[in-house]
C-alpha cells in the first residue's frame, strides 16, 4: 500500500510539473540524442507530452512508455537551456519510479541492483572475484589509453574498449581514515564513488595526496556504497533509498567541514537529486539530507575555492591536454572553471580547448548498454573534437567520461591518455 500512495503522490507532483513546460522546442537544439534520430520522441519536449497523458499510457502501452524514457542520456542539457525552467531531471526521475513501479524490474536488473548494488560489500566482493579472473576474458586493446577488449565475441562487451577493473580496489588498500584538520583547518568526508573505487582507483590517490599536501583532515568511512543513481535511473527507488540512508549513516558519524568528491556524477547526485527523491520522507530524513546535500562539493570547486591556485604559465615542450566538461559537473552544479584552474596550475601541461566542450560524450551510464549504437555515434563526435585539438592528453572531472573518452580514443588507436584533472595538479611539485 506504501508503494502504491508513494506512485501516487508521484503522479501528483508530474502532473505540476508538466504544467510549466511550453512546448517551445528548444531543447531539441541541444538534445544529444535527437541530434543523431531526429525523432520527436528522443528529446525532452517529445518525453514530456508522453508523460501529460501517462496514466492512460501505462495501461495501454507500459512496455513502450517505459523504452521511450529510457532513450535519454539524462545530461541534463535540456534542463540547462530551458527558458521556462522545467525541472527535466526531476521529472525523467520520478517517471521511472513510476513505471518501475507499475511493470516492476527486469531478473537482470534485480540481480544487479538489489541483489549486488543495495549490498556494498557483497557487491565489492563480487567485483573482486571478478578482477581475479578478468584476464581469462579480456585482452590488452591500447597500452597508451590503458584499455582492454573482449578476447571473444560477446553479446555484453560487443567492441567496446573498456578499463578493466583495477588489481586492488581503492578501498582495499584504504579501507578508512580519520585524519584531523592541520594548518588549513579544513576537513573533509571523502566520498569515493564505485568507479573510482573500483576501475580508477589512482583518482582517489591522487585527491589524498593533495589533501595531504594542503593539510586538509580526511574522513573515509569504510564500507562505502554507491551514490544510488544507477538504481534511481532503472527506476528502483527502494534500492536508492537504501543506499542513501547506509551513506547517511556511514557520514554522520564524523564532523567535517566539506563531502568532497572527484566523481561529477557522486557530486551532483548527492547535492542535486538526493533531495528531490526523499521530499515525501519523514522531516528528520530530509533535513539529514539536506544537511549533508548543502556541504557537499566537487574536488576542483573545494580546491579552487579555499586555495586558489594561480595559472602557472606553460613550460616549452608542455604536453598538450584538452578537457572534457562532464554534463553532471557544469550542467548540474556549474562547474566548469574550477578543473580547469587545477590543470592550467601545472607548468609541465598545456590547455588547449576543445570544440563544444560542453557537449556530452554519449556515456549515459545504463545507456550506454542499451543504446550502445547512438552512445557511440555520441562518442565518436566527441572523440574527434580531442583529436583535433592535437592533444596527448584528454582530462575530464568524471570517471565514466573517462571511460567513455578511452572507449572512443582506444577504438580509433588514437595515442591519447585520458585522465582526472586532480591527477594532474597533484604532480605538481610544489602546490601553488
Amino acid at each position: 500500500m506504501s508503494d502504491v500512495k508513494a506512485i501516487a503522490r508521484l503522479m501528483r507532483e508530474l502532473e505540476d510539473q508538466l504544467a510549466v513546460c511550453m512546448r517551445c522546442g528548444m531543447c531539441q537544439a541541444v538534445c544529444p540524442v535527437f541530434s543523431r534520430t531526429g525523432r520527436e520522441a528522443d528529446v525532452a519536449r517529445g518525453k514530456l507530452a508522453l508523460l501529460d497523458g501517462l496514466m492512460e499510457e501505462l495501461f495501454e502501452n507500459p512496455e513502450g512508455v517505459n523504452e521511450r524514457l529510457n532513450r535519454c542520456l539524462l545530461c541534463g542539457s535540456c534542463a540547462a537551456n530551458c527558458p521556462s525552467g522545467v525541472k527535466v531531471l526531476d521529472i525523467f526521475l520520478k517517471a521511472r519510479v513510476i513505471l518501475t513501479g507499475f511493470i516492476g524490474l527486469s531478473p537482470a536488473k534485480r540481480l544487479v541492483l538489489r541483489g549486488l548494488l543495495s549490498r556494498p560489500l557483497v557487491f565489492d566482493r563480487a567485483v573482486e572475484w571478478a578482477g581475479r579472473f578478468q584476464r581469462i576474458f579480456t585482452k590488452p586493446a591500447n597500452e597508451i589509453v590503458g584499455t582492454s577488449c573482449a578476447r571473444i565475441a560477446s553479446p555484453f562487451l560487443k567492441d567496446r574498449h573498456f578499463h578493466p577493473l583495477a588489481p586492488e580496489a581503492f578501498h582495499q588498500e584504504t579501507p578508512e581514515m580519520d585524519t584531523p584538520a592541520g594548518k588549513s583547518g579544513l576537513r573533509v568526508g571523502f566520498f569515493v564513488g564505485c568507479l573510482i573505487d573500483k576501475v580508477f582507483p589512482r583518482v582517489a590517490r591522487a585527491s589524498l595526496r593533495v589533501m595531504d599536501r594542503y593539510d586538509v583532515g580526511v574522513f573515509l568511512p569504510k564500507h562505502q556504497g554507491c551514490c544510488g543513481i544507477p538504481a534511481l535511473s532503472s527506476g528502483d527507488r527502494k534500492t536508492f533509498l537504501r543506499l542513501l540512508h547506509h551513506n547517511l549513516n556511514l557520514f554522520e558519524t564524523a564532523s567535517f567541514d566539506v563531502l568532497m568528491s572527484a566523481c561529477a556524477t557522486c557530486t551532483a547526485t548527492i547535492k542535486t537529486i538526493w533531495p528531490v527523491m526523499v521530499q515525501d520522507q519523514p522531516a528528520a530524513l530530509q533535513d539529514r539530507v539536506r544537511r549533508l546535500s548543502e556541504k557537499t562539493e566537487d574536488i576542483s570547486a573545494f580546491i579552487v575555492s579555499r586555495f586558489n591556485p594561480a595559472p602557472a604559465g606553460h613550460t616549452e615542450g608542455a604536453s598538450v591536454v584538452t578537457y572534457h566538461d562532464p554534463c553532471h559537473l557544469k550542467k548540474s552544479l556549474g562547474v566548469f572553471r574550477e578543473p580547469r584552474r587545477l590543470i592550467q596550475a601545472n607548468p609541465e601541461y598545456r590547455l588547449v580547448e576543445m570544440a563544444e566542450a560542453d557537449a556530452c560524450c554519449g556515456m549515459g551510464g545504463a545507456f550506454n548498454l542499451q543504446y550502445h549504437e547512438i552512445s557511440t555515434q555520441i562518442g565518436t563526435l566527441k572523440r574527434d573534437r580531442v583529436v583535433d585539438t592535437g592533444a596527448s592528453v584528454a582530462a575530464t572531472g568524471c570517471p565514466a567520461c573517462m571511460m567513455q573518452l578511452s572507449d572512443m580514443l582506444s577504438r580509433k588507436d588514437d595515442r591519447i591518455s585520458v585522465c582526472h584533472p586532480i591527477e594532474i595538479f597533484s604532480q605538481i611539485k610544489k602546490l601553488p
